[in-house]
């Protein structure tokens, strides 16, 4: 419950993970069929760059900042670009000052049709989640511990959806409940697309949580990770993992065109390195 994401906001975890979650959005869209996004921890949806808490770190400087002052590849900023579109949306003046979080991209995105069921345990969090979103009828805020929407929120009523999962990892035990979690929502929702986000700082720890997630028997588990620098002798923060559940038949092939892009925008170190692999099931359906 310490954990404010308001420090964090923008830096390069989140801009990898939310050019994944734009670009599952956008498939989902790809069907006149309507789909819910549930997003499972979704903090505040709006953050202030200029503010007292992303002061402190500025990591954000070394993450959405440095993205958009790069010229990017034609192919690449085809990718990337919707994901920048809603980012200057939310800055119409041309200065970067807000940064939207995963509820309010996926609100960017959403048709007539589609919904966003967005949980957030923390008080004030939830109190000002609610506040951003009040009035919309496709968003529904609820003060919940998103472990519970797991179970509970599934199967959405329109039988088509994306559940995102990304926990703070500031209490121990949280890649065994990304594994739990993703194994008790699997059954009640096995056509689901699920993004579960994972940092990178023990990559002992990493590679217990991919066996783990293998030994579930969910088939098509796809893992990306980007590192910003090698290995640290002392736990920090080396990289930022994201596994995807069911993933579009596009996007092994989109993330392989963008992660080398990405890995030399953001990184830290030269040849810091990228991972994009099957953990479990290597066809995907189209």
């Amino acid at each position: 419950m310490n954990y404010r994401h308001a420090y964090h906001a923008g830096n390069f975890a989140d801009v990898v993970k939310h050019i994944i979650l734009t670009r599952l959005v956008l498939y989902l869209q790809r069907k006149d069929q309507a789909f819910r996004v549930i997003d499972t921890h979704a903090g505040i949806g709006r953050y202030d760059l200029k503010g007292i808490e992303a002061g402190k770190t500025n990591e954000w400087q070394a993450g959405i900042g440095r993205l958009l002052e790069t010229r990017l590849d034609p192919a690449v900023a085809g990718l990337i670009d919707p994901y920048l579109d809603i980012v200057r949306a939310e800055n119409a003046d041309g200065a970067i000052r807000r940064y939207p979080g995963s509820p309010l991209i996926v609100r960017h995105l959403l048709r007539r049709q589609d919904r966003l069921s967005a949980l957030e345990l923390h008080p004030e969090d939830a109190e000002r989640l609610g506040d951003l979103f009040a009035g919309d009828v496709q968003v529904r805020v609820t003060k919940l511990d998103g472990w519970l929407a797991m179970g509970a929120h599934l199967p959405p009523k329109e039988k088509r959806g994306l559940v995102l999962v990304d926990p703070p990892f500031e209490v121990a035990g949280e890649f065994d409940r990304l594994v739990d979690g993703l194994a008790r929502a699997h059954k009640r929702f096995s056509g689901g697309t699920y993004a579960l986000w994972y940092p990178v700082k023990d990559r002992q720890e990493v590679s217990r949580f991919a066996a783990a997630l293998r030994a579930t028997g969910i088939p098509k588990i796809l893992r990306t990770e980007l590192m910003i620098r090698a290995p640290s002798a002392e736990p920090r923060l080396d990289g930022t993992g994201m596994i995807i559940v069911n993933p579009p038949f596009t996007l092994e092939d989109e993330l392989r065109l963008l992660f080398p892009a990405l890995s030399k925008i953001l990184s830290e170190e030269k040849n810091a390195g990228f991972t994009v692999d099957w953990v479990r099931g290597e066809q995907v359906d189209a």
